[in-house]
């Protein structure tokens, strides 16, 4: 196995003004003996912080609201969408599938309890964070506050914004900002700081939905996270793939082998129990070399599938189905999803702009989950073979866990996938592995959108 994937490693107001393109920077706060997935290394400039400055918020084709700026001094654009999580900032902000998302908190006070450390637990994952960075490329609150009081805050919500690269808005009124969104829908924008940005400047704003975003936040090479004492050795395809996701699987006994979103995992997938799909930001469509490689999977191996997020449609493209942009998308910790194998109604966490046509799923597959707030598809169940996904988030960080039982259910199918093999083998990955393969994700930044596709 270990000859497989080493092939697979690197080798070593006023006149419409033109802004520059726009910025991010890695944290200034150097790594600390951290094992984990690479932490933030030391900066090569300073980041000039905004307070106190004149910011402006600027729909394309639509309203422009004007406010003060907190946190880095530059200016972006993305999609502008909208959540309706009451808690749970830092780990929104640092889930990769916001990745080019310009995030608006409809919950009015935001920050008041700061910004955690970037502490690990005994996963060696980070307890408080999703990824290393903040993922999404602004942030628009109506009251940010300045003064925070957690015992496990080190910093407030500006620092840590300004400390990262990433503007942020403060001052303006979000129930106008989300009563447009879910009007006209998500829609492009950007955050000026300082003059006013002439909105008719097209170019001036950068569209997402056209880049390759799984690219972004996936590993470049294979890395492993070793469970203590583990029973089963799963491969898990990274499409931007969240700390709570992995620690779902650790905490249950299981080592986790992480591969670029784009690795042929069908040619390994022998040597593991089970393989798992993990949410990413953006199109599905774009990841084509992904659907043909679980295409081949499903047609070469019976081994157990999960996805979750990114990872369900991703699936869903695979067997023949359809996928389609939301209007507005359904990103919450409060969201009803109806199993409609049981007549359940779990309450959910979510995060996605895209979801998968249930009209256009084979006759192979049933419906698993449904939205019951827009009645959208949230999972998908084979009839027969050991192969399911979701479009919520059952490891809900921030969130309820009324579904977390899903990942249970994965390891039965994992269980009895083992059980029922002919010859017994023993997938968990050798020191050798555990020596030579990276522990941390390997060559992810949270680079400009600007700078290629």
């Amino acid at each position: 196995m270990f000859s497989r994937l080493a092939t697979r490693l690197p080798k070593a107001s006023g006149p419409a003004v033109r802004f520059p393109s726009q910025a991010r920077f890695i944290s200034r706060a150097p790594s600390d003996g951290s094992r984990g997935r690479s932490m933030p290394s030391r900066m090569s400039r300073a980041v000039p912080v905004a307070k106190n400055t004149e910011a402006t918020f600027t729909i394309r084709d639509g309203p422009v609201f004007r406010g003060t700026a907190f946190g880095a001094d530059s200016n972006i654009s993305g999609e502008a969408v909208f959540t309706t999580s009451l808690v749970g900032y830092p780990e929104s902000m640092t889930d990769p599938s916001y990745r080019g998302q310009i995030l608006v908190f409809t919950q009015p006070l935001i920050g008041n309890y700061g910004v955690p450390s970037s502490e690990r637990d005994q996963f060696n994952l980070l307890k408080y964070f999703e990824s290393p960075h903040i993922q999404c490329a602004g942030v628009v609150v109506a009251d940010v506050a300045e003064k925070y009081s957690h015992w496990t805050a080190v910093e407030s919500l500006g620092e840590w914004c300004a400390r990262e690269g990433v503007p942020a808005i403060t001052g303006v009124d979000t129930r106008e900002i989300v009563t447009y969104l879910r009007e006209q829908g998500s829609s492009l924008a950007r955050i000026s700081i300082g003059d006013e940005y002439d909105a008719d400047e097209d170019e001036g704003f950068i569209d997402p939905g056209q880049i390759n975003l799984v690219k972004r936040v996936s590993t470049k090479a294979p890395f492993v996270v070793s469970a203590p004492d583990a029973t089963y050795h799963v491969a898990l395809l990274d499409c931007g793939v969240k700390e709570n996701i992995l620690r779902s699987l650790i905490s249950r006994g299981v080592s986790v082998t992480v591969f670029p979103y784009d690795y042929p995992i069908h040619k390994v997938a022998e040597n593991f129990d089970g393989v798992f799909i993990s949410n990413g930001p953006g199109d599905p469509t774009h990841c084509q070399e992904t659907v043909y490689n679980l295409g081949r999977l499903m047609e070469t191996s019976a081994v157990p599938i999960m996805g979750i997020c990114l990872g369900h449609q991703l699936l869903a493209l695979a067997v023949g189905a359809q996928t389609i942009k939301l209007k507005y998308g359904n990103r919450a910790h409060n969201i009803p999803a109806l199993d409609l194998t049981t007549g359940q109604c779990h309450i959910t966490s979510q995060n996605h702009g895209y979801a998968v046509d249930a009209s256009t799923l084979p006759s192979e597959f049933k419906e698993y989950f449904v939205n019951l707030n827009d009645g959208s598809n949230e999972g998908m169940l084979h009839k027969t073979r050991p192969i399911f996904s979701t479009q919520f988030h059952p490891e809900a960080k921030g969130g309820p866990m009324d579904s977390s039982y899903l990942f249970d259910k994965y390891l039965e199918n994992v269980k009895l996938f083992k059980d029922t093999e002919k010859v017994y083998r023993d997938n968990r990955p050798s020191q050798l592995m555990l020596d030579i393969l990276s522990k941390e994700r390997v060559g992810v930044e949270p680079t400009p959108l600007a700078n290629s596709a």
